[in-house]
This record gives structure tokens, C-alpha cells and sequence, in this order.
């Protein structure tokens, strides 16, 4: 495995852990508002490799909690199985962020043990899922399937959604919990400009509206709260 990014220290990323985040490189979306842009469209320079991550882990038994494996999409990378394995021989939690779109792989993760946490991302309603997404036609089957698979509670997951002006709106709000209804947790984080996106104009929505968009779905889901506010 090879790693683009590395934090080594959160206390935010893993809901009540202290861990370390890694970015994997490569996306097969194009979500225009992606506030890891450049980790879609320009990899090009490894940063760290496997062993780093392991060695450091090693240093820090008893210190971290857990790892969060993020992206980009961390399911798209092969090597991504055997580096959870070591993980968690370890002794580590993991928690892994992904776009849905691998629903078998996430599956086998989660059955041989190698993933306690999951960050799904639910980009729109199902209408707009190709328009948020960046991509002319998009499967919404492999989303569907990894939502029923979270949904069916063999791990401990959230679902998050990043809301844009424009993109989002408040019946899309809607759908999306008639959707992951019965979820545990769903977040809505407003989009921040990174400064390298994918596609440049974009803003976020105001406050009062991002609390309108929470309260539409609150009696859909177990909890909704704001992230970035």
C-alpha cells in the first residue's frame, strides 16, 4: 500500500477515539466539490509507504485507539486487505471512509473483521447522484447495496452528507432520509473551499438552511447532527 497523506494524530475523525488518518490516492468519482481534490487528479508523488504506517503504529500501542483509511476511495486500492490485516494484528481499531461504490469489498472487510467503523458518504438523492458525482451515468445499485448492507447493522457505521449550494436542496434533503431510514447516525457538513476543487465556484449553504435541511430528516433517522458549523 502506498499513502499519499498521513495525520498522525486526530481526535476528531473517529468518533470518540484518538487515532491517526492515512490517504489512499485515486477516486473513481468526481465529485466537483471534493475537498481532497488533488488526491483524485493529481497522484503522482508517493509520500508514505506501508512500512512507515506500521512502524509508527507500533510506536504508538496504547497511545492511538484506532486508524481512520481515507481517500480518495481506499476500496479501489488491492492492497487494501492485507494492510487492514496487519492493523489490526496490532491491536488497532479501523475505521474506513468510502464512497459506496464497492459494495463486496466492503462486505468482506467487514466479515473477516478488519473495519469497526464505517463513513459512508451519501453524495444526493438518487436522482442527482450522477450530477453530484461529476460522472455522466452512474450505477446507484452499488450505493443501494452498501446502504442495505450498513443499514443491516454488522458494524458500526454512519452516513454523511457534504452540502452544497445548488446541488443540495431541501426536498433532496427529503429523499435522502426516506432512503437510509432507521440509519443510526447521519451527518450534514457543510462544503468548505479547499482551494483545490474540482470545479471552482462553489459555496455553501447558510446556517438556517443547513438546520432546516437537519430537521426535515429527524424523525427518518436514529441521530442527525451538523459537522463544520
Amino acid at each position: 500500500m502506498k499513502f499519499y497523506g498521513f495525520q498522525k494524530m486526530t481526535m476528531l475523525d473517529y468518533p470518540g477515539k484518538v487515532a491517526c488518518i492515512v490517504f489512499t490516492g485515486g477516486c473513481n468519482l468526481r465529485c466537483p466539490f471534493c475537498h481532497n481534490a488533488l488526491l483524485v487528479t493529481q497522484v503522482d508523488n508517493v509520500v508514505y509507504d506501508e512500512e512507515e504506517i506500521i512502524a509508527y503504529l507500533n510506536k504508538r500501542k496504547g497511545l492511538l485507539d484506532g486508524i481512520c483509511v481515507s481517500g480518495g476511495e481506499p476500496l479501489l486500492q488491492v492492497g487494501i486487505e492485507d494492510f487492514l490485516k496487519r492493523v489490526k494484528e496490532l491491536g488497532f481499531l479501523v475505521k474506513l471512509d468510502t464512497n459506496g461504490t464497492f459494495p463486496a469489498r466492503l462486505k468482506s472487510l467487514v466479515e473477516k473483521g478488519l473495519v469497526d467503523y464505517v463513513a459512508m458518504d451519501i453524495k444526493n438523492c438518487k436522482e442527482k447522484y450522477a450530477l453530484t458525482t461529476g460522472t455522466e451515468s452512474f450505477d446507484i445499485s452499488k450505493i443501494e447495496e452498501s446502504v442495505a448492507f450498513l443499514l443491516s447493522d454488522k458494524v458500526d457505521y454512519e452516513f454523511r452528507t457534504t452540502v452544497v449550494d445548488g446541488l443540495h436542496e431541501a426536498q433532496d434533503i427529503v429523499k435522502i432520509g426516506e432512503w437510509i431510514k432507521g440509519a443510526k447516525k447521519y451527518f450534514l457538513q457543510n462544503f468548505v473551499d479547499s482551494g483545490n476543487l474540482i470545479q471552482s465556484g462553489l459555496k455553501a449553504v447558510s446556517l438556517d438552511k443547513l438546520k432546516e435541511f437537519a430537521k426535515s430528516v429527524e424523525n427518518s433517522v436514529g441521530k442527525i447532527s451538523l459537522r463544520g458549523v
